[in-house]
């Protein structure tokens, strides 16, 4: 049976706290010398205009019925970002927990529609992959599957970014410069979807399994921190193509709950757009098995 990675919202708000300077927020350095970093729970009570016992029964989990009006002074006082925001509603209430597209259940679908995967075949010069929420990659066009893992070689119970990413530690470490950033930031994600979908099976598993083989992992899972993935930039060395740039951007699919696609472009005449046009003439088009 797998131990479902329960959200911790005592763990999360301490973290929180740490990370604050109260000198950047004028608060007093005070007579005694601070035995921890960051903002003290009184602090943080001021902060947010409430009373120093109500912050500690909230830190502690101990106040099931939160007022939004509390929950905004909360994330003001702790610097939140909207991300972080959306976890700390994740946690302190179900019934309150940051809506997703789609109205599917815990573990959402592992189908990818026909029109889905025409779509990606269609997009020949854009590497572009589906994957679930618990990051097994579902479906891939030519360039999707070669422009980091080959994922037509894995076997399907491989196909996961998260278990390649910290459980291949030689290869991904090769394939990307800035693999702790990397890693950190790709533990913030799945710690949003753990609030989004904490009955998730297939998630629960996969973290469960990062945390018992992967030190990395278990250190940036430690960290607290909550990130949306939605888009940005990727820095790949390629073995093929060598260095890469590449915009990504995480599309949720509205008609299908649980299911993302992600896609990945280059700047116009840049040589990671030459790169990705050497890549697809030496990539060999696979039939992708369906689920």
């Amino acid at each position: 049976m797998v131990t479902r990675p329960e959200p911790d919202i005592s763990a999360f708000l301490k973290a929180r706290r740490a990370a604050l300077d109260p000198a950047e927020l004028g608060l007093p350095a005070g007579v005694n010398r601070r035995r921890v970093p960051g903002l003290r729970r009184e602090e943080a009570a001021q902060l947010a205009g409430i009373s120093v016992d109500y912050y500690t029964r909230i830190e502690q989990g101990r106040t099931p019925n939160i007022s939004d009006s509390v929950l905004d002074a909360v994330a003001r006082a702790l610097r939140l970002t909207d991300s972080e925001y959306a976890y700390l509603r994740d946690l302190t209430l179900p019934g309150r927990r940051t809506p997703t597209t789609g109205t599917a259940g815990t573990t959402g679908s592992q189908q990818v529609r026909q029109g889905i995967r025409l779509l990606i075949d269609a997009m020949e010069d854009v590497p572009a992959y589906v994957c679930s929420v618990a990051m097994d990659v579902l479906a891939w066009n030519t360039l999707g599957g070669q422009v980091s893992y080959d994922f037509a070689a894995l076997e399907p119970q491989e196909r996961n970014l998260a278990r390649l990413y910290f459980l291949d530690e030689e290869q991904s470490r090769s394939l990307y410069p800035e693999w702790e950033a990397g890693g950190e930031y790709m533990a913030a994600t799945l710690r949003a979807d753990v609030g989004r979908h904490p009955d998730n099976p297939a998630l629960a598993a996969l973290i469960a399994d990062l945390l018992e083989h992967s030190a990395q992992f278990r250190r940036c899972w430690d960290q607290q921190h909550v990130r949306g993935l939605c888009y940005g930039v990727k820095h790949i060395t390629h073995p093929v193509a060598g260095e890469l740039w590449l915009h990504y951007e995480s599309l949720p699919l509205p008609s299908d709950p649980g299911q993302t696609l992600v896609t990945f472009t280059a700047e116009p005449g840049s040589s990671t757009e030459k790169a990705l046009r050497l890549l697809a003439t030496r990539a060999t088009p696979q039939p992708v098995p369906s689920p």
